[in-house]
C-alpha cells in the first residue's frame, strides 16, 4: 500500500478555520472509500510577548496568566477540531501547536511533513485590512512549498 500525501490545515479560533477544516473534510478527506490524505492539524499559538505587546511594571505577574490563557486556547482549538475529524469518521490525524507567527508556523509545517497541500481558511479581509494585518493565506499562497488550497466561508445573506 502506498504511503499516504499529507494535508496540513491551519486552524485557529475562527469560524473561517473551521469551516476550511469542514469544507476539506468534506471535499478532499473523506469522500473517497480509502483517504489518501494524513491529516496535520496545525495551530499557531501567538507568543506571550506579542499578545501582551509592551511589557513594563507588573508584566512578572501578568505573564503567567496570559501564557495559561493562550495554552487553555491552543487546547480548545485543537480538541474542537478533533472533535470535527472525529463526527466526519476521519482517525489519521496529527495535532500541532508551535508557537510563533501562523504564516512561518504554517510554511514550516509544509516542509517539516512534506505536505501535498496546505488548507487555510480566508477571513475575507479587504486590501486595507490586509495590507495592515497581512494575509496568512496569501503569504503561505506564495511561500508554501506545495498546493496551497484558500477556502472561502460563503458570506450570510441579510
Amino acid at each position: 500500500m502506498a504511503e499516504k500525501q499529507v494535508m496540513v490545515v491551519g486552524i485557529d479560533d475562527s469560524d473561517h478555520s473551521i469551516y476550511a477544516l469542514e469544507w476539506a473534510l468534506d471535499h478532499l478527506v473523506t469522500t473517497l472509500p480509502n483517504p489518501i490524505f494524513k491529516l496535520v492539524l496545525v495551530y499557531a499559538k501567538p507568543s506571550v510577548i506579542s499578545s501582551v505587546g509592551l511589557i513594563g511594571p507588573g508584566a512578572a505577574e501578568i505573564l503567567p496568566i496570559v501564557d495559561a490563557d493562550l495554552k487553555r486556547s491552543a487546547i480548545n482549538v485543537i480538541e474542537q477540531a478533533k472533535e470535527i475529524c472525529t463526527n466526519n469518521s476521519v482517525k489519521d490525524i496529527v495535532e500541532e501547536v508551535v508557537e510563533g507567527d501562523a504564516r512561518n508556523v504554517l510554511c514550516d509545517a509544509v516542509e517539516k511533513h512534506h505536505a501535498s497541500i496546505l488548507v487555510v481558511g480566508s477571513h475575507g479581509y479587504g486590501a486595507l485590512k490586509r495590507a495592515v494585518l497581512g494575509s496568512v493565506s496569501d503569504y503561505c499562497a506564495h511561500h508554501a512549498h506545495c498546493t496551497v488550497m484558500i477556502v472561502k466561508k460563503p458570506k450570510t445573506k441579510h
